[in-house]
C-alpha cells in the first residue's frame, strides 16, 4: 500500500522527532523491549563503521588538501565531501532503525545551476562539516561502546554459565581471572552474580544508546537556528494556505448564493408578481402561480439551510462533534460505523475541521468510491485529535490542486495539522487527519 501525505510543510520544515529509547521501567521491561536488542548489534558494530570512515577520511582529506594547490585536489575534495555526506546519511538511517532516533537530512537546498556552484553550496553548508565531525568522533565513541558492551555481556554470560562445567563434567570452573570454582554451591553463587549483572548490562546498553542518540541529534540534525527558520517558513506557508482556503470558501458561498437561492428567490418574486396581476382576471392561474411560488420558497429555504450547514452546522456548535457526525452518518448512502472517543470538546476550529474532513470523505465515498460500508473514528490523544475515515471502495483517491482533499489539507494546515491519504488502486481507502488542539 502506498501512502501520500498532504501537509503544509516540507521535509526541511518537519519537526525533528526524537525517539531516543529510554525503555520501560524495570529490568524485565528493558529485557523484553525490542529496542534494547536492536541497540546491542549497533553498539557492537559502530566501532567498525567508525574505523572504516576514519581510515577513508584520514587518507583522502589530507591528500585532497595537499593537491588543491595544483587544482587536482578540488574534484577529489568534492568527491570526498559527497562520500562523507553519504556516510552520514547512512548513519542517520542506522540510528532510526537501531536506536529509534529519527533525524531528517538537514542540508540546505542548492540553487546552483552547475557542478561548481552546487559544490560551493555544499562547502558552505554547516551540516557538511558537522557530518565530518560526527564521523571522526564515531571511532573513539564506538571503541568505548564496544569495550563496555563486550566486557559487561561477556562477564554476565561467563558468571551465569559458571555451574555448567561442574554440573556436567565435575571439573572446576575458572570463569574470571584467578577465581576457581570447584563446588556447585560456589558456582551457583556466581550464577546469581551473573544474573545480577544482566540488568547492569541492559541499562548500560540503553544508556549508551541514549547518549549516542543525543550525539547524533546534535551533530547530524539541523541546528536550532535552522529548525526555527524552517518552522517560521512552515507557519508562513500554513498561513498562506489558510488565506487561500478562506478566499476559495468565500467564492464558493458567493457562487452558491448567486446560482442557487438567489435565482430561486428571483423566480418566486416573478411568480408572485404574475399572480398579483392575474388575481382579479384569472384567479385560478393566480392560485397556481402562488402554489408554484410556495414550492420555490421552500426549495430556496432548503438550499439556504444546506448552504448554512456547509459554512458551519448549527448542530456542531450546539451539541458537539458526536452529534454532528452522527447526523452526517445518518444521511450517508451506505452504512457508516461511527466511533467518537473525545472525552472533552476540542477548540471550535478543530471541531469544524474534523467535521468537514468526515463530510468531504463521505461525499467522495458516495460519488466515486463504489464503497458499501465505511468506518469513521475520531479520538483524542493528548493534545491532538485524530480523524480516520476508512471505506472498502475502489481506491485511487489522489489529492489534486483545487480538489476536495487538497482543500481539506489546506484547512488542516491553518492550525498546523496534517492530512494523509492511503488509497491504492483497488482499495481500500484510509484518510487520516491529525489536528493539534494547541498551535
Amino acid at each position: 500500500m502506498t501512502a501520500e501525505t498532504v501537509t503544509g510543510t516540507t521535509v526541511a520544515g518537519t519537526p525533528l522527532r526524537r525517539r531516543v529509547p529510554l525503555g520501560p521501567d524495570g529490568p524485565v521491561g528493558v529485557l523484553l523491549d525490542p529496542a534494547t536488542w536492536r541497540a546491542v548489534p549497533y553498539l557492537l558494530g559502530s566501532m567498525f563503521y567508525g574505523l572504516a570512515c576514519f581510515a577513508f577520511l584520514a587518507g583522502t582529506v589530507p591528500i585532497s588538501l595537499v593537491l588543491v594547490v595544483v587544482w587536482v585536489g578540488l574534484p577529489l575534495l568534492a568527491l570526498t565531501m559527497l562520500a562523507w555526506r553519504g556516510a552520514a546519511m547512512l548513519e542517520r538511517r542506522l540510528l532510526r532503525t537501531a536506536l529509534g532516533v529519527d533525524i531528517p537530512d538537514p542540508y540546505r537546498p542548492s540553487e546552483g545551476d552547475n557542478l561548481f556552484l552546487r559544490w560551493k553550496d555544499m562547502f558552505v553548508d554547516p551540516a557538511t562539516w558537522k557530518d565530518l565531525l560526527y564521523l571522526l568522533l564515531l571511532l573513539p565513541v564506538g571503541i568505548v561502546e564496544f569495550t563496555v558492551s563486550v566486557v559487561l555481556w561477556t562477564l554476565a554470560a561467563a558468571l551465569t554459565l559458571a555451574p555448567l562445567p561442574s554440573m556436567l563434567a565435575g571439573e572446576p570452573m575458572n570463569p574470571v581471572g584467578g577465581l576457581v570454582l570447584d563446588t556447585v554451591p560456589e558456582a551457583l553463587l556466581c550464577t546469581l552474580a551473573g544474573l545480577a549483572l544482566v540488568p547492569v548490562a541492559l541499562y548500560a546498553t540503553r544508556g549508551m544508546a541514549w547518549l549516542h542518540g543525543l550525539l547524533g541529534v546534535a551533530l547530524l540534525g539541523a541546528s536550532e537556528k535552522s529548525r526555527l527558520a524552517a518552522r517560521a517558513a512552515h507557519l508562513r506557508a500554513s498561513r498562506a494556505r489558510g488565506v487561500d482556503a478562506a478566499e476559495a470558501e468565500r467564492r464558493r458561498i458567493e457562487r452558491d448564493l448567486h446560482d442557487g437561492a438567489q435565482q430561486r428567490l428571483l423566480s418566486v418574486a416573478m411568480d408572485l408578481g404574475r399572480a398579483q396581476a392575474k388575481l382579479d382576471t384569472a384567479p385560478q392561474e393566480a392560485r397556481e402561480l402562488l402554489a408554484q411560488a410556495h414550492r420555490g420558497t421552500k426549495a430556496a429555504i432548503a438550499e439556504l439551510r444546506d448552504l448554512a450547514r456547509g459554512i458551519h452546522p448549527a448542530i456542531l456548535t450546539d451539541r458537539g462533534l458526536n452529534a454532528a457526525l452522527s447526523s452526517l452518518a445518518a444521511r450517508a448512502p451506505v452504512r457508516v460505523d461511527l466511533s467518537v472517543e473525545v472525552s472533552h470538546r476540542p477548540p471550535p476550529a478543530v471541531e469544524s475541521i474534523a467535521y468537514f474532513v468526515v463530510a468531504e470523505c463521505l461525499t467522495n465515498l458516495a460519488r466515486h468510491s463504489e464503497a458499501t460500508e465505511a468506518f469513521v473514528r475520531v479520538s483524542r490523544r493528548g493534545q491532538r485529535v485524530i480523524v480516520e475515515v476508512y471505506d472498502n471502495g475502489v481506491g485511487a483517491a489522489v489529492p489534486r490542486p483545487g480538489g476536495g482533499l487538497s482543500g481539506l489539507a489546506d484547512r488542516a494546515a491553518t492550525i498546523d495539522g496534517t492530512l494523509s491519504v492511503d488509497s491504492p488502486l483497488g482499495g481500500p481507502t484510509m484518510i487520516r487527519a491529525e489536528l493539534p488542539c494547541e498551535w
